[in-house]
Formats: structure tokens, C-alpha cells, sequence
């Protein structure tokens, strides 16, 4: 706590006398406040990296609907699959040679409340984005690497921040239907759109999926958002949301009972997998502007949160009579916040920005394992309270010596308290304790040109994920696992402000040694130092006229430091998608997604097979006359070529009913067949 007060007490000397000498600055005139009307200006934003940016609504609206994650593929090498054979669980997410599992190594974020779940009961960082509706969201915020100080817990990989909308131009009820008994209904609307400004939104979705066992996942969601100006200089939102969901799963299928014909690829071993989550969240985000261009942000949240999750990876290894499955269960309350001051000024002479803020969480998890024989319970392996908070000032300056060069970065220190406590007086050896843990985190950021629409970056920076509370707490741990990335790369619009936008960067990230805690069996895992290093070519926005471009390719390896392969980890991904707006309201999109073979285990002995996998969209404005608003139709294939393919794949023991013995094998969920979804949809 010594090092963060002199960390905030330093910061706060800083931007005093920063804010002193533009007071005294003979450039800088007095004013008198005055009320002046609102005027919009809209213009690209500032970006430190290469690897940055913003991805508006306009390029995801045409993904197919079902789920919210089918977005994170816009963003050049980010893919996220279906881990268990069933929707309703949290998706695997790929970025940057990470198989960052459910999120241990991407930070998630909406309107700024982080999404991502520390110590939970599946896994580290365990990140449900289902609770989202795309439809609400204006925008996402990317950014890769470990440059920005804002950032923290989880962002090793990268962040992603989903902007939600403060009202919408028209209200708009939508229904829509397709293959296995897909349905999905929705309404949004702004009641009011002037000084108060709400959007309300609600969503049902329910289906089957292709599996021989029906899924039956249901989801519902709703949505609300106010938004006011309490005077002419600030802005207040308010916003709360809610997802009840639930469904079965046909986990992940070992591949020898496929490749022999006893087991078919859309089948299961134990159709009881499955689950049942709840999660609500309220957040209040405030900013006020003063007259001399500072502005003070202060923002809070809290959740509340629940799962229930039954699955069974090993089948018959452990218990060859009742099997192996677990149950894992989490409840808990998240609450939290941050508060900070941004002025704009002159260092010198020099345009600058410089910001101080702080950051809070608090965690209160009740996280529970046991053993499961179709869906019964049958005896408890780990029952833990846990009580995690973390307290986070930063620092952040920019400063443009030149108008051909800025210098971006800043400081940010994190404090960790853990507190475990074992609530199973039968379960040996389980942790519990208590301990703190801190760490200092630089960050530096060099920006040249525009020189011919061309800007150059070089940038370094250091983050962390946080580890398991049950495995930091235990002796000789590392709670913070610290990872240094480096970034160069370069943005370019050769043909105009309106034409393609041209990206290439290269970059490297150095993982040290850390502590994985196993939520699928109880244990930690000690993994070692591990070196990911790459390149990413993106090119994006208006070919010719009504034809528009999206896509990228990336390329990475990932090994420990001793040579090993990191398994899962992937070493190729593209994604490409061709827009083309039509006269009469048509606008149809073909988009692909490929993801290249990957190690499944470090001596690259067993890899997975590549997939390349098709989508077409199609949204048609009908030239229907009504009194009132407009109609809409759509019509979505997914799989559009039929390709067999595979979504999240594994490499462990596991052993059938009729086996003597446990066998290595490729375990893996099946990607979905051709699937065609269509609906209407009334702006009104």
C-alpha cells in the first residue's frame, strides 16, 4: 500500500503543476462560462498502436444472430468457438497465439465494467459475453497488446470494450426462425430521445441445435439504459441488464468413437451435460467537462452471478460404474469502480493530454466441485469462499513534440488481496489462506507521421492475468503472472480518407511463469515462461462504390521457453468478408473465417485439422407502404458450403464404457452443419 500511495500522491503533484503552469500560461486566456449550444463533431480517433481500433455497428449488424461472440472475429486473429456442444456456456476465445480459454488472457469490458470472472469455478478469467445484445451495442473498442494503462487484470492478449448505445432513431421489433428449431424475438425502443435519452431492450432465443440430443437453450436478455445531461457540461448514464439462460450439451466427443461408427458426430457420451447461469449487473458512468478542458470521470458497477455447470470430460476413467461426472458452481457479487481527472494543456508549447485515475474490484465468490451422475450429486472434491479485491491507481500523459511525432504512455500499479477459505472439512489439502501481491506496470508509446496518409508505431508495454485466488494463496505462488509485449507496425490510406485503410504489425509478448488453477478437477498446474511472437496483415473499407472489404491474416508462434509447443495455441487464422450494398435496399454479405492446424500437445505430435468455414447474409428493406415505420426482411446461411468442421478440440485420457482401460485421444466439439435462419424485422 506504500508504493500505491506514493504512486497517486506523485501523479497528483504532477498534473498540479501541470495545471498550475497552464493557469500562467500567457497563452491561455481568461474566460467566463458561458452557455453554449451543442454541436457534434465527428472525426477518427486517436489511436497508439497499429493493433487499435474501433469497429462500428454497421460492420456487425449482418453477422448471424445466436451469438454475441460471432463479432470478435471482425477483429484482425480474434476467433471464438463453441467449447461444449451446447450455446449457453462461455465460448473459446483465440487471439494472438493464446488459447485464452473462457478469457484468462483477454480483458472484456462493456461501457467500461469488466466482464471477465476472477477465481471462478470453471476456469480463470471465465468470460459469458451472452448477456449482451448485439443489436444495443454502437461499437467496439480493440485493443491488442498491453499499451494502455486504463487496462489491467486480463489484458495480455488484448481488451475488448463493448460501447452500448444511448437510444436508438427507431424502435424495432423483430422476429425470426430456421433450422433446428431456431427462434429468436426481439424489441428495442427509445421512449425518449432529447434531454433524457433511454433504450429499452428485450431478447428471447431458443434452440435445438444439430445435435441428436436436443440442446433446448434458451436465453433471455433484457436491457435498459438512461442517459441525461444534468447540466450543459456533463453526462449521466445509468444502465442495467439481465440474462437468465438455460440449456443441455453434448460435451466433447472423443474421436476414435466417431472414426469407428458407434458414436455419431453430433451424439454424446452423457447427453446429461449441460447448465444453467444467471447474471444481472447495474452501472452508472459519469463525466463532467470544465471550461479550462479537463474532464472528471467517475464510474461504478455491481453484479450479481450465478452458474450451475455439469459436464464429463474423462467419461469412465475415474469411476467406471458411475462415471466422472462434475458439477461445478459458482455464486457471487462483484462490485467495483473508478475515478480520475483528464486535462488537456501545453507542456512548453506542446499540445498534451494527461490523465490520473483509480480503479477498484471486489469479488465475494462462494465457487464449489463435486462429482455428478446425471446431474445427481455424489459427493464434494472443493468448497471455497473467496474474497478477492484488487485497487489499481494509473497514469497516463501524451504529448505531440512535433506534428509528425506523439509520445503516449503512462504507469499503473496494481495491489491484490486474496482470502480463501475452505468450507469442506472432508476435501484433503485443500487451499486456504490469505495474501497480498503487487505489481508496477509501464507502458510507452511512439506515433510518427501522418506522412502520404501513413502513420508508423513502436510500442512496448507490460500487463498480467491475475491467478486463481485458491492457487495464489498457496506457499512459494505467484498470484501475478506478468507479461512484457512489443509491438511495431504501421496504418496507411493510400487511396483517400474514403478508400482502404492498410494495417501490418508485428509483435512479440513474453509470458512469465505461472500458476493455472483447474476448475475441471480441483488441482493447480504449473506452467512455465512461454515466448508468442507474429504478424498481422488487416485491410478494410471501401473498394469500389457499393463494394466494401473486410479481412485479415495473421500468423504466430507460441512455445515455452525450453522449446515446447504451447498446446491449442493457434499459428494461422483469416477472415475476409465482401460487402455490396445493391440498389432497391438489398445489401448482401459473403464473409469466411479459416483457422489453421494447431499443436495439441507440446511435442506437436497430435495436431488439429484446419477449417475453413462460409457465411452469407442477406437483409432486404421491403418497398411496403405503412403508416407507420418501415419493414425489414433477412436471411442468414451459416456454413454455407456444408464444411465438416470442428470447433474447440482437446487432446486428453479418457475412457468409454466398454473399454478396459483409459485412452490419449482427440477429444473435440463439432462445428455446425449448413444452417439457414430468416426473419422480419419492423423499424417503427
Amino acid at each position: 500500500m506504500r508504493l500505491v500511495t506514493i504512486f497517486v500522491l506523485a501523479a497528483a503533484a504532477v498534473l498540479s503543476v501541470w495545471g498550475e503552469a497552464r493557469a500562467h500560461d500567457p497563452d491561455v486566456p481568461d474566460v467566463q462560462e458561458l452557455e453554449i449550444p451543442e454541436v457534434s463533431v465527428i472525426g477518427e480517433r486517436p489511436v497508439a498502436a497499429s493493433s487499435q481500433q474501433f469497429i462500428p455497428d454497421k460492420e456487425y449488424l449482418l453477422q448471424p444472430q445466436g451469438r454475441p461472440a460471432q463479432v470478435l472475429r471482425l477483429i484482425p486473429g480474434f476467433l471464438a468457438v463453441e467449447h461444449s456442444g451446447g450455446a449457453g456456456k462461455a465460448d473459446q476465445y483465440f487471439l494472438r497465439g493464446f488459447d485464452a480459454d473462457h478469457g484468462t488472457d483477454v480483458a472484456f469490458f462493456t461501457d467500461g465494467m469488466p466482464i471477465n470472472l476472477r477465481s471462478h469455478a470453471h476456469g480463470q478469467g471465465y468470460t459469458d459475453l451472452n448477456f449482451i445484445i448485439p443489436e444495443t451495442i454502437e461499437g467496439l473498442e480493440v485493443n491488442k497488446g498491453a499499451y494502455l494503462p486504463e487496462y489491467g487484470d486480463f489484458a495480455t492478449a488484448g481488451a475488448v470494450n463493448f460501447k452500448t448505445r444511448d437510444m436508438v432513431k427507431e424502435g424495432m421489433v423483430q422476429g425470426a426462425g430456421g433450422q433446428f428449431d431456431t427462434q429468436r424475438y426481439l424489441l428495442m425502443f427509445s421512449p425518449t430521445k432529447d434531454r433524457i435519452r433511454t433504450l429499452f431492450a428485450a431478447e428471447g432465443y431458443f434452440t435445438n441445435g444439430p445435435f441428436l440430443n436436443d440442446n433446448r437453450y434458451f436465453r433471455a436478455n433484457l436491457f435498459g439504459k438512461l442517459t441525461t445531461n444534468l447540466t450543459g457540461r456533463d453526462e449521466l448514464s445509468l444502465t442495467a441488464t439481465f440474462l437468465k439462460s438455460q440449456w443441455n450439451a453434448s460435451g466433447e466427443i472423443p474421436l476414435r468413437a466417431v472414426n469407428d461408427g458407434t458414436l455419431d458426430r453430433f451424439g454424446a457420451i452423457d447427453p446429461s451435460e449441460g447448465g444453467k447461469t444467471m447474471r444481472s449487473t447495474a452501472r452508472l458512468n459519469y463525466h463532467y467537462d470544465t471550461m479550462s478542458g479537463g474532464q472528471f470521470f467517475a464510474n461504478a458497477y455491481g453484479q450479481y452471478y450465478r452458474l450451475d455447470l455439469f459436464t464429463n470430460f474423462t467419461f469412465f476413467l475415474n469411476d467406471p460404474v458411475n462415471g466422472d461426472g462434475i458439477v461445478q458452481s459458482d455464486r457471487r457479487v462483484i462490485y467495483g469502480g473508478d475515478i480520475g481527472y483528464k486535462q488537456h494543456g501545453n507542456i512548453f508549447g506542446m499540445p498534451s493530454i494527461g490523465t490520473i485515475g483509480f480503479q477498484a474490484r471486489v469479488d465475494d465468490i462462494h465457487a464449489r466441485l463435486g462429482t455428478q451422475t446425471k446431474r445427481a450429486p455424489t459427493g464434494v472434491t472443493t468448497d471455497s469462499d473467496i474474497l478477492e479485491a484488487s485497487y489499481a491507481p494509473f497514469i497516463k500523459g501524451e504529448i505531440q513534440p512535433t506534428p509528425w511525432m506523439r509520445l503516449a504512455g503512462g504507469l499503473r500499479s496494481e495491489t491484490f488481496t486474496f482470502d480463501v477459505r475452505n468450507l469442506c472439512a472432508t476435501c484433503v489439502e485443500q487451499p486456504a489462506g490469505r495474501k497480498n501481491s503487487s505489481i508496477v506496470l509501464p507502458k510507452i508509446n511512439l506515433i510518427l507521421g501522418p506522412w502520404v496518409s501513413t502513420e508508423f508505431f513502436v510500442n512496448y508495454g507490460e500487463g498480467y492475468h491475475s491467478n486463481d485466488a485458491r492457487s495464489a494463496v498457496a506457499p512459494d505462488s505467484t498470484p501475478l503472472a506478468r507479461a512484457r509485449s512489443y509491438e511495431v507496425g504501421v496504418r496507411s490510406k493510400p487511396f483517400g480518407a474514403e478508400g482502404v485503410e492498410l494495417i501490418a504489425t508485428v509483435w512479440q509478448l513474453d509470458l512469465k511463469s505461472e500458476l493455472v488453477f483447474v476448475g475441471d478437477e480441483g488441482t493447480t498446474e504449473i506452467r512455465g515462461a512461454s515466448r508468442r511472437r507474429g504478424v498481422e496483415v488487416a485491410a478494410r473499407g471501401q473498394v469500389w462504390g457499393p463494394l466494401y472489404f473486410n479481412g485479415s491474416m495473421t500468423w504466430t508462434n507460441a512455445e515455452f521457453r525450453n522449446g515446447d509447443a504451447i498446446p491449442l495455441a493457434p499459428e494461422v487464422t483469416a477472415y475476409g468478408a465482401l460487402l455490396l450494398k445493391w440498389p432497391e435496399g438489398l445489401t448482401s454479405q459473403l464473409q469466411g473465417t479459416y483457422l489453421g492446424v494447431r499443436p495439441l500437445i507440446e511435442d506437436r505430435s497430435v495436431k488439429a485439422p484446419a477449417w475453413l468455414e462460409f457465411d452469407l447474409s442477406e437483409r432486404y428493406q421491403l418497398p411496403v407502404k405503412l403508416p407507420h415505420g418501415r419493414m425489414e426482411a433477412f436471411f442468414f446461411i451459416q456454413n454455407l458450403f456444408n464444411t465438416k468442421w470442428e470447433q474447440a478440440t482437446f487432446y486428453f485420457e479418457s475412457r468409454l464404457a466398454h473399454e478396459a482401460a483409459g485412452v490419449n485421444d482427440i477429444h473435440f466439439v463439432p462445428g455446425n452443419p449448413r444452417m439457414v435462419m430468416g426473419g422480419l424485422a419492423w423499424y417503427f
